[in-house]
């Protein structure tokens, strides 16, 4: 178990989450920041500062313990509004100044005090400037990272993915001309050696002797071209799990230095191209006219090596080739080519004062623009629809450029140390992430040209006061249109280490994620607040309100627990993680007390009643200490008697007083073997009954939920399906003395998902079904019953990404309508349900 009770610092963990953001309803949109001035609040003080304490003792004896040696100041609704009023003047819009009283007064008392005014505004300003700034493309701080102890401590000179055949695996190129073929979780599945030169002889024969300059996949026709320090190409075929050597390409003028690759996405069988730059600052054109047939001539041999074709002879394959050569585009090598097929340009690169970058046309019949950039270009993008160039070099600045304007950049953006290795535009959310030369990753707003996040990667290989060697090419995107099932993410190469780390889709990112949380209003399903990223990329595992229902706590699976504002969708406090373990189980008191379980098997207690900082610290006293054995997965709470229940992975169940905090009954998993998807009870003298609750076998019961008067049960199962249960009648022969136990059931989960709710009866038996439906398409996870104008209302949420409304009324479970579906529906009038729940 990860604990942080030693921890040096503890909060280092939301530290290194991505923050939060939240947006409420579009006609919610009054903002007191925008109304009130400096002189405003310096009148509001006083307002709030002179209130004489005749004006206060008439409440202060109701207000309990809330303001003791404070209480100064306090302002009802009315007084708020007549002080706000009186400041900014009669004819300011009074709508916004009663929502803003009850986002302040969290705690239901029905004052609020200057000092909370004052922390709310602050909250709201940094609120405002936060979420004004571009949420940064990478989701991960601590990204995957992984060794290939196959380079023999030589770099990684480039990364491919290859996502034919599927599923997608990557192959890096080490500069001493090895392959090494990962999956998408970057295990090594195979590694292959390049050939060597023939004409040696020996051993050395067999050994590839030269150093590898780039690589580049080819797509349909499925290989991958490495060009090395022997002036050659490898083809290798990758089509198969196996991947081959099969073409040697050999004999060029000119070391290839760097290497681009088109082929027609929407016409496979027309013809490719093959791009290199040299040495000598010269472009190379290789076209492959019928790739659908084949790249080169082959004839017919029974030798398994690879087919060596002379480049002076590319001639004989003038039926599959065309070649073409543009001698000294620039004065030194050219370390990065890229062609642009809409307008037929070719881009290229060097580290040349005098040709640092060059846009050329591939007919050579329109005007070149060429960049002189001072100690030249090491790396550089480019986006058509942003007409936009982006340069990295030795000095450590990024450039944006104008297409078309060569002479000063758009923009300089400062902020790495060391040279710039490689860069490129993440254009689904207008961003350039850029790479230097100490491991340092940086992402950029375009618009803004500022810095929305730094990380330092944590390579193995790092070294104080050394710098780490690097390939020609460290970076690789992975994002559609190439793989449009993938989530986009990219990967960087240093010396002979990989990380991964994920990107932001752009767009479908704010709609739906595992960290975000999203509130519904009561009526009629509208979204009227959305917090998303709530605990950074952790998934939330449990969520509670507290007493008086304008607080939300939520924990999430790294042991991370939060109070948001339920009103505004502020983050009110953080609290403190007890361990790195998921968080199943958060009950609020009535005297606003939290206590929170889950993996850690142990019971944390929280104080937010009066709590005034971010950070709450977690009271670990909990009398009992630790008595569950395994990890605790679920906790019911029963106010009427004091107690609550505990769940844990090995089937015991423990209910707690929580006067004594000790344990009033155990309840233990019975030997034998149950169905599963069976429903149990037990009251509180231990008596249990089980029932098989879903239509089909094999199926799970994952959520139910009981009316206040324990009449109806709601199950939820993984087949979709939603059943209810009368229940008024079911289990009732129990002495008069058990009465009081009875009346406080409440339901709780075995890891086989039993649920214990009464005495026993024969095991045959079920409480009568009133109505089962198909609610889902997906497993269900939850249920709710609700009462709304005395109407009984049921809640359902599944794993298909859908909450949903549905009643009693109408024969199998009618439709209210599902949560931010439109046309809008309302609880009240049975005219807007909807009928069709798919």
């Amino acid at each position: 178990m990860d604990t942080l009770r030693d921890s040096s610092d503890p909060w280092e963990v939301y530290e290194r989450e991505t923050s939060s953001s939240s947006s409420c309803d579009a006609g919610q949109n009054a903002c007191p920041q925008e109304e009130l001035r400096l002189e405003h609040l310096l009148l509001l003080r006083d307002a709030f500062t002179s209130r004489t304490p005749s004006d206060r003792g008439s409440r202060r004896s109701w207000r309990g313990t809330r303001r003791k040696g404070g209480g100064k100041g306090g302002m009802s609704l009315e007084e708020f509004q007549n002080a706000l009023s009186a400041v900014i003047g009669p004819d300011s819009q009074s709508g916004w100044m009663e929502r803003v009283f009850n986002e302040i007064d969290v705690s239901r008392d029905g004052y609020v005090e200057w000092e909370e005014l004052c922390s709310y505004l602050l909250q709201q300003c940094r609120e405002r400037d936060r979420t004004s700034r571009p949420r940064s493309a990478l989701l991960d701080t601590e990204p995957l990272i992984r060794r290939c102890s196959h380079n023999k401590q030589e770099p990684t000179i480039r990364v491919v993915a290859v996502p034919h055949p599927p599923p997608l695996r990557y192959i890096s190129v080490s500069k001493g001309g090895l392959l090494t073929v990962w999956n998408n979780r970057l295990h090594v599945l195979k590694t292959l050696e390049l050939a060597g030169d023939p004409a040696e002889q020996g051993v050395n024969r067999r050994r590839f002797r030269g150093w590898t300059t780039d690589a580049v996949y080819l797509p349909k026709v499925h290989k991958v071209a490495i060009a090395t320090s022997s002036r050659d190409l490898h083809f290798v075929d990758v089509s198969t799990a196996s991947c081959f050597e099969d073409v040697h390409l050999f004999g060029f003028t000119n070391v290839p230095t760097s290497l681009c690759y088109w082929h027609d996405t929407k016409s496979p069988g027309r013809r490719s191209l093959l791009l290199w730059g040299d040495e000598k600052g010269g472009i190379h054109l290789l076209w492959f006219l019928q790739p659908h047939i084949g790249l080169f001539e082959s004839p017919f041999t029974e030798d398994n090596v690879p087919q060596r074709i002379y480049m002076q002879d590319i001639g004989d394959h003038s039926r599959l080739v065309s070649y073409q050569h543009i001698p000294a585009v620039h004065q030194e090598p050219i370390n990065r080519i890229m062609f642009e097929p809409h307008t037929d340009l070719i881009m290229t690169s060097s580290g040349s004062d005098a040709s640092s970058v060059v846009i050329m046309h591939m007919s050579l019949r329109r005007k070149t623009y060429v960049w002189k950039i001072n100690k030249g270009v090491t790396c550089f993008d480019f986006s058509r629809s942003l007409n936009l160039l982006v340069t990295g070099g030795l000095d450590p600045a990024v450039r944006l450029w104008n297409r078309f304007i060569t002479t000063r950049p758009v923009a300089v953006l400062h902020g790495h140390g060391t040279t710039v290795l490689d860069v490129f535009i993440y254009q689904p959310l207008g961003q350039v992430l850029s790479y230097s030369k100490n491991a340092e990753l940086r992402v950029w707003d375009i618009s803004s040209h500022r810095c929305l996040r730094t990380v330092h990667l944590q390579f193995p290989c790092l070294q104080p006061g050394r710098t780490p060697e690097h390939g020609n090419f460290p970076f690789l995107l992975v994002s559609p249109p190439f793989l449009p099932q993938t989530p986009p993410h990219i990967l960087v190469s240093c010396r002979d280490y990989l990380a991964r780390l994920r990107l932001e889709e752009g767009g479908r990112g704010e709609e739906k994620g595992e960290g975000g949380r999203g509130g519904g209003r009561q009526c009629h399903g509208r979204l009227h607040l959305k917090i998303t990223s709530a605990h950074g990329e952790e998934e939330i595992t449990c969520m509670a309100l507290d007493s008086s229902h304008r607080r939300l706590i939520t924990g999430a699976r790294n042991g991370t627990i939060k109070v948001w504002n339920l009103l505004n969708g502020l983050n009110l406090h953080k609290l403190e993680p007890v361990t790195l373990s998921e968080v199943t189980g958060v009950i609020c008191l009535h005297y606003n007390q939290l206590l929170a379980m889950g993996w850690s098997q142990q019971v944390a207690q929280y104080d937010i009643k009066g709590a005034k900082d971010m950070f709450v610290r977690a009271d670990m006293s909990w009398k009992s200490g630790q008595q569950h054995r395994t990890d605790i997965l679920v906790v019911d709470h029963c106010p009427a008697l004091g107690v609550i229940a505990t769940g844990s992975h090995d089937g015991e169940v423990i209910v707690w007083t929580l006067d004594t905090q000790r344990p009033l009954v155990r309840l233990q998993r019975a030997t034998h073997s149950l169905l599963e998807g069976s429903i149990g009870g037990a009251s509180l003298d231990t008596h249990t009954h089980t029932f098989y609750a879903p239509d089909r076998e094999k199926e799970y019961v994952l959520g139910l939920s009981s009316d206040q008067e324990n009449n109806i049960l709601v199950t939820g199962d993984t087949a979709g399906c939603v059943q209810v249960w009368d229940i008024s009648q079911y289990a009732l022969n129990i002495t008069q003395e058990d009465t009081s136990l009875y009346s406080s059931l409440f339901y709780v989960f075995y890891t086989e998902l039993y649920l214990h709710v009464s005495p026993p009866q024969p095991s045959s038996s079920r409480p009568p079904l009133l109505q089962s439906w198909r609610a889902h398409e997906g497993a269900i996870v939850s249920v709710e019953v609700l009462v709304y104008t005395e109407r009984l209302f049921f809640l359902s949420g599944s794993v298909d990404g859908t909450t949903r409304m549905w009643t009693v009324e109408g024969g199998e479970g009618g439709h209210v309508g599902s949560f931010g579906q439109e046309p809008q529906w309302s609880l009240t009038d049975p005219a807007t349900h909807h009928t069709s729940r798919y």
